[in-house]
């Protein structure tokens, strides 16, 4: 007889590890229990339904209990919620949803997988309004007979995190209008807040109204009250606010849990209690890069904790690195990813770092659907370790931040990343690629080679009587251009350094950065103290496009082409 093993929570982690240990023996008894209908789902699409993206219901199921069974024999057992857990007797207690009976199952080795339940606070009022989570098929089914019965007009989402955004685009793709709120400064926690102006502009461009800093007080008859006061009307609410861990019912069980509830693991995912481990979005993995443990609510890491854990059931030695947090988010045509650390998670870190703003070409310019890509990378001050990166553009987000990723796990530097041999092809990038760009930029930033200010200080610099001085060609300056700025092109500027006051700092940006460097580095020679500044014209216009919707009584100090997306003025798409 094999060994029994019982594992609690279908989709990524539990399922992978049933898989995995039917892989590595073939004689084990696995049964896998899920409290829902549904086993072995594709939560990540389910906001894809609501727009017909993925048309059909049944194409979210990855696999049934038939096929377990037929594929793997694996007994997968839906409508399945495991209520309590005894380490010592090594038995779990599982009451059938639909039935109600509760029977005792045995096991040689535990997998707990439970995942996590969305956050509905007590709101008052909220009885009043049709409103939904989006965690299960259920719950996505739930919304699309909403909208099917009610033709919502406008519908209110609640959270700015993964859930939450590609909610509101997946209705506003639908043709429901859309008002999204957010309790903190930004939407799209894991960038940095400028970051995540690239995809609060392109979210407002299409339509969608962001509410920032503001919370839900309570709830009226086809109404959203806000602590500020506002009132939303509204057909409908869609809750993303967050999620716990749905771990109750290992209380009093011999398993450990924080005090956020959270699943107490080793480095090899074993639980506080023998036999038993634990994977997914119930546990708090360990960062790659300063050690902390902390929360990752993602299907990639917990498809490959699922995996570690089978081999350790089956006597295998497993190696966890820990993990760095990388991610991308699709916001209509701007795509946004993440890896490593972020500067909202570096500044108690005690890490000394530096940060490169730069927009280059996604690819050949010339070439049809040519593109910027705005690019954050962050990195240690002197070792030049790679700490981190953001991306937003139109293009390949993703792939950037995939070679970050890689470079990071490897402990490379900014050096190794400029010497990267890339693929190139006009119609896929350029013969420096971004990566490689960034890189040779954070290696000049290391060494010293010149100053820099960012983006975010040009409004003050202005304000204070700075000189700002903007080293596009004449034709670009007149078609958009930074009030206050003096423009003397790169290609006139040794003619004219007499212009500039010596006796004072000189601030100098172009379209994206190149110029500017180029222009830095021939000032610095003529003895004048200068500094670039980091990301240039196209972060600045996006920065301030947005700060102006964000804060209505700032100065908008854009002229010309400030049509990013975030203008008050703005026509939207309705």
């Amino acid at each position: 007889m094999g060994k029994r093993i019982l594992v609690i929570g279908g989709v990524a982690g539990g399922a992978s590890a049933a898989a995995r240990c039917r892989r590595l023996d073939e004689n084990a008894e696995i049964i896998m229990f899920e409290r829902g209908p549904v086993v072995s789902f594709s939560n990540c699409c389910l906001p894809y339904h609501i727009s017909g993206l993925v048309e059909q219901e049944e194409n979210l199921i990855l696999m049934t209990p038939e096929k377990f069974k037929n594929q793997y024999k694996i007994e997968a057992q839906v409508n399945s919620n495991v209520i309590s857990v005894d380490t010592d007797a090594k038995t779990v207690q599982v009451e059938d949803t639909i039935t109600k009976e509760v029977r005792t199952e045995k096991y040689d080795a535990l997998v707990i997988s439970p995942g996590a339940d969305a956050i509905v606070p007590p709101f008052k009022g909220i009885d009043k309004i049709d409103n939904f989570v989006l965690k299960t098929v259920p719950d996505v089914s739930k919304i699309m007979k909403f909208v099917a019965a009610k033709n919502p007009k406008h519908i209110t989402v609640v959270g700015g995190g993964f859930i939450g955004l590609e909610a509101a685009e997946n209705l506003r793709e639908k043709g429901i209008a859309v008002t999204l709120i957010e309790g903190t400064n930004q939407i799209i926690p894991f960038v940095d807040r400028e970051m995540s102006y690239f995809g609060q502009a392109e979210m407002v461009k299409n339509g969608i109204e962001i509410v920032l800093e503001d919370l839900v007080e309570g709830f009226d008859t086809r109404k959203v009250l806000l602590k500020s006061g506002r009132e939303i009307e509204t057909d409908g609410v869609i809750l993303g606010i967050g999620v716990r861990p749905s771990t109750a019912f290992l209380k009093d069980s011999g398993v450990e849990l924080t005090d956020r509830g959270y699943i107490v693991t080793d480095e090899n995912y074993q639980t506080t209690a023998k036999d038993v481990y634990a994977a997914g979005d119930a546990i708090l993995v360990r960062n790659q890069l300063t050690g902390n443990l902390m929360p990752l609510a993602m299907a990639g890491p917990a498809n490959k904790q699922g995996r570690l854990i089978a081999d350790r059931i089956n006597g295998r030695e497993i190696v966890n690195k820990g993990y760095i947090g990388t991610g991308v988010v699709k916001l209509f045509d701007m795509h946004l990813a993440s890896t490593g650390l972020s500067e909202k998670m570096l500044k108690d870190s005690g890490i000394d770092y530096e940060v490169v703003y730069a927009a280059p070409p996604g690819i050949v310019g010339i070439m049809p659907g040519a593109h910027l890509v705005f690019s954050k990378l962050i990195f240690e001050k002197g070792s030049g370790r790679v700490l981190g990166a953001q991306f937003a553009t139109t293009g390949a987000s993703d792939k950037r931040a995939d070679v970050i990723a890689t470079a990071i796990k490897a402990n490379m530097t900014v050096e190794d990343l400029y010497d990267l041999e890339l693929s190139y092809a006009p119609p896929f990038g350029t013969g420096k690629d971004v990566v490689n760009k960034i890189g040779y930029i954070g290696s000049n930033l290391n060494e010293g080679a010149f100053k820099q200010v960012t983006f975010m200080e040009v409004y003050d610099l202005l304000k204070a009587g700075e000189q700002v001085i903007d080293v596009r060609e004449v034709c670009e300056f007149e078609s958009g251009r930074v009030k206050g700025t003096i423009n003397i092109p790169m290609s006139e500027m040794r003619e004219r350094l007499d212009e500039l006051d010596k006796s004072r700092p000189v601030y100098v940006h172009c379209r994206t950065g190149e110029r500017s460097y180029n222009m830095t580095l021939m000032l610095q020679a003529n003895g004048f103290d200068v500094k670039n500044i980091a990301g240039s014209y196209e972060f600045i216009k996006m920065y301030e496009g947005v700060s102006c919707y964000n804060d209505e009584t700032r100065e908008n100090i854009m002229l010309g082409d400030c049509s990013v997306g975030c203008c008050r003025s703005i026509e939207v798409k309705m």
